[in-house]
């Protein structure tokens, strides 16, 4: 079938949703009979969802998620760790990154605190908020060498203005000086105006420990914690419980 002018068009005027669903359209017999306005109702249809997934995408590359698979519909609710299910959906709807709180979810090695974060971040990319993905280990190293090269300013933007920020593994090694100071900074640059979510395997309480000093300590988890939604996992390693199902199960 050659291509009709309108697809040449659309392809031209890089409406690839309208295109597509041109061609799909042209292909059905049952097309004939629809209404102008229906024809047209369906190509806008399909263009606002190219659009959407492709601005979904982007969100998704920019974010760059430790778990990229990660998604609310495989949270498995029946594991034992703790997890309030109540609580998990009413966070899924957003509502707490729109009121610019903050999310602590910690618990032992395993439990999957940085996979239901990465759910919880899939579901704001979905809604079209910013997310920023960063394992605290590597933030400082990157920070440390933006200091020396003059990068700070420029990375600490990039950081700052994300909607929903996620400081992936707190812990348990002792901040530095230059470390508490860039943690202080990035905390009461966002206070009030994004969300950040921390994960970490230590207990809130011994917070105040690892950032060392204890004016910071308490400036820091002010600004952290008192506007925070807590989730706190327990159980075994989900990894190491999933493991042992795949070896029981019967080989073929």
């Amino acid at each position: 079938m050659l291509d009709h002018p309108t697809l040449d068009h659309l392809k031209a005027l890089r409406l690839d949703g309208m295109a597509e669903a041109f061609a799909e359209l042209q292909a059905q017999d049952a097309a004939a009979d629809f209404s102008h306005a229906e024809w047209l109702g369906l190509l806008v249809d399909r263009e606002v969802a190219s659009r959407e997934t492709k601005r979904f995408e982007a969100r998704m590359r920019s974010a760059r998620l430790r778990h990229v698979g990660a998604c609310p519909e495989d949270v498995d609710y029946r594991a034992r760790r703790g997890l309030d299910k109540a609580l998990f959906q009413n966070l899924l709807t957003g509502r707490w990154i729109t009121d610019k709180r903050n999310l602590i979810i910690t618990g032992p090695c395993g439990v999957g605190k940085t996979w239901l974060g990465c759910a919880l971040a899939q579901t704001a990319c979905r809604d079209g908020v910013t997310v920023a993905y960063k394992r605290m280990p590597r933030l400082f190293e990157e920070l440390e060498l933006a200091h020396d090269d003059g990068r700070f300013p420029r990375l600490f933007r990039s950081i700052t203005k994300a909607q929903l920020l996620i400081l992936d593994d707190w812990g348990p090694d002792r901040l530095t000086a230059t470390q508490r100071r860039d943690l202080m900074e990035l905390v009461e640059e966002r206070y009030g105006r994004g969300s950040t979510m921390i994960t970490s395997q230590l207990p809130i309480k011994a917070w105040h420990d690892v950032i060392g000093e204890p004016t910071f300590a308490d400036a820091i988890l002010d600004r952290i914690v008192h506007n925070a939604y807590r989730i706190e996992l327990e159980g075994a390693s989900m990894r190491k419980t999933i493991a042992k199902m795949d070896d029981e199960m019967p080989q073929t």
